[in-house]
């Protein structure tokens, strides 16, 4: 009885609070018809990741190839990690989704990334673990909240895949990596993770799903799945709302 009187009072309340507090488009403000909707100018920006993509990184490749195909960087360095999966590739309208999670404090914009990111979960999520990149205590105090833990519980319900958070820790409050070469990102991070006491015994033996908002050059995801792996994880792959892709 009380649940459908809520169920009422809801669907009662909802034109009054559109009306005051209407949807607005995560890209760009334009008023729209659903939370966490586009509007059809930033979903028309929108580059979607798939396949055809590299068998070692998912890097998309232009034109089909046999399934097992490596790109170069693979061919050449083969990666840490088990693949990278991102709902979208990095341009003005993700970044703008980013930035105003982060720093305008728009927490449901995770449930938004969440949403367009679970596609990319293995087919038995549920065998998996999910694990968000880890921020130092001091960014979570100043920030009030993790941005891939809020992304990792979304994709988490929906999937009903495990969620750990608590077995990997950031040691030091690394500065920001952006405008960095590749090789000054990986020395930045390198021994910035660690595991917690009784973190190994978590992690032995499961298959990982690294969480991460933007992937940019993968230093930090490298360094926690060479963590990772060598603490006995079976498998690591990355998934993220976000990824940069050069030209």
């Amino acid at each position: 009885m009380l649940a459908t009187f809520g169920s009422r009072l809801q669907d009662w309340a909802r034109p009054v609070v559109d009306f005051a507090l209407p949807p607005r488009c995560p890209g760009c403000g334009t008023i729209v018809d659903g939370d966490n909707r586009f509007c059809l100018g930033c979903w028309s920006t929108l580059r979607f990741i798939g396949p055809p993509w590299c068998a070692g990184c998912n890097t998309p490749f232009e034109f089909e190839r046999p399934a097992e195909s490596l790109c170069a960087q693979c061919l050449s360095e083969p990666p840490v990690h088990d693949g990278v999966k991102a709902a979208v590739q990095y341009g003005d309208v993700a970044k703008r989704v980013v930035l105003r999670l982060k720093y305008a404090r728009r927490i449901g914009l995770a449930r938004l990334a969440g949403r367009h990111m679970v596609r990319h979960l293995p087919d038995d999520a549920r065998d998996w673990t999910m694990i968000p990149v880890p921020l130092h205590r001091w960014r979570i105090w100043s920030r009030g909240f993790n941005q891939s833990m809020l992304i990792a519980r979304e994709l988490a319900t929906i999937s009903g895949a495990a969620i750990d958070c608590d077995s990997v820790v950031r040691l030091r409050n690394t500065k920001p990596l952006g405008g960095l070469r590749k090789t000054d990102r990986v020395k930045m991070v390198r021994g910035a993770f660690a595991l917690t006491p009784g973190g190994r015994d978590q992690i032995a033996g499961k298959s990982i799903v690294l969480i991460d908002d933007v992937y940019t050059s993968g230093a930090t995801t490298a360094a926690i799945a060479k963590l990772l792996k060598r603490s006995g994880a079976k498998r690591v792959m990355v998934l993220c709302w976000a990824r940069v892709l050069l030209d």
